[in-house]
C-alpha cells in the first residue's frame, strides 16, 4: 500500500485563484490544479493508494468549518482522507480540540509559519499537550517555507523545546524535520520519538521560470544526507509526503524508489508507517 502523508486541495471554487497566489509566492510550480478531483486523478497516475490532506488554518475563523469539511471528507468513502486543523489563537481551543476527537478525524495540521507564532510557545505547547492526552496526532511544517524564507518560526530548536515540554504526544515533522535545516534537525531531534515525512526534501525545486532563484537555489537534500536521516531516525519513524500540488506524486515515488533504500524501509516509508498511523 502507497500512502502520500502529506498533500494539500482546496475547494473547487476557490482553488484556481489560490494556487496562482501560492505559486507566485513561492515562485515554483504545482503539478495539479489543487482541487480534490485534480489530486485523485494524480494518484490514479501514479499508483498511490491514499492521499492524507493537511488543511492549514490561516485564521481563527476558518478552524470549525475545515473541521466540519475535514469529517465529511473522511466519509464519503473516497481515497482522500483528512486531518482536521487548529489555530493557536483559536479562544476555545480545548474545546474544539475535543470535539475534533468525537468527530473521528485522526489529527490536526499546525502551520506556524502562516499562523505567526513560534512553535515553542505556549499557545502550541497547550496544544500539542492536549493532542497527546487525545491520543490525536499533530502534523507540523518544520523549518524554512519556501514562500516565506526569512520567518524562522518552526526551527529544530524550537521543536526540541517544545517536545521537552510537553507529555507524550505523536509529532510529525513535515520536509524531513526541518525544511532547509537537515542537519540541525538530526542533531538536535534524532533521540526523541518524532516522526518525519519526506515531503519537498529530496531532488530540486520545480520552479515558476520567473527567474527569481538560480540554479543553486533549486536543489534541495542530497541522496547521502537522506540515506544518513533515515538510518539515524529509523525507517520506522519516516513517512512518504510530496506535498502536492507543490510535488509530483509519480516524480517523487521514483526518486525515493531510486535513492538506495532496503526493500523493508521502502515499505515501511511508502505506506506501513502511515498504515499504523492512521489506522487504516
Amino acid at each position: 500500500m502507497i500512502i502520500d502523508f502529506h498533500t494539500h486541495t482546496f475547494p473547487d471554487n476557490i482553488a484556481a485563484p489560490t494556487l496562482d497566489k501560492l505559486k507566485h509566492l513561492s515562485h515554483t510550480h504545482p503539478f495539479t490544479d489543487g482541487t480534490g478531483s485534480g489530486l485523485e486523478a494524480s494518484m490514479s497516475a501514479a499508483g498511490v493508494d491514499y492521499s492524507l490532506v493537511l488543511p492549514v488554518a490561516t485564521s481563527v475563523r476558518q478552524v470549525a468549518h475545515i473541521n466540519d469539511a475535514s469529517a465529511q471528507l473522511n466519509q464519503t468513502g473516497r481515497k482522500l482522507l483528512s486531518l482536521g486543523c487548529m489555530h493557536p489563537d483559536y479562544p476555545d481551543w480545548k474545546h474544539e480540540l475535543d470535539r475534533i476527537a468525537a468527530l473521528g478525524l485522526k489529527g490536526i495540521k499546525l502551520h506556524p509559519v502562516y499562523q505567526g507564532v513560534d512553535f515553542d510557545d505556549p499557545r502550541c505547547l497547550r496544544i500539542l499537550e492536549r493532542c497527546g492526552e487525545l491520543d490525536l496526532l499533530v502534523v507540523t511544517h518544520a523549518g524554512l517555507d519556501v514562500g516565506y524564507p526569512d520567518k524562522r518560526n518552526v526551527t529544530p530548536a524550537m521543536i526540541r523545546r517544545a517536545v521537552d515540554q510537553t507529555g507524550p504526544v505523536r509529532l510529525v515533522l513535515a520536509h524531513m524535520g526541518g525544511w532547509r535545516c537537515w542537519d540541525e534537525a538530526e542533531q538536535l531531534l534524532a533521540d526523541t520519538g518524532v516522526f518525519l515525512d519526506t515531503a519537498f526534501s529530496l531532488g530540486e525545486l520545480t520552479p515558476l521560470g520567473d527567474g527569481y532563484y538560480g540554479p543553486a537555489d533549486l536543489k534541495l537534500m542530497e541522496r547521502e544526507t537522506f540515506l544518513r536521516m533515515v538510518r539515524t531516525f529509523g525507517a520506522h519513524r519516516v513517512l512518504f509526503g510530496t506535498d502536492s500540488p507543490w510535488g509530483g506524486q509519480a516524480e517523487e515515488l521514483a526518486r525515493l524508489r531510486s535513492v538506495g533504500l532496503e526493500a523493508d524501509e521502502l515499505d515501511a516509508i511508502l505506506g506501513g508507517n502511515a498504515q499504523k498511523l492512521l489506522g487504516i
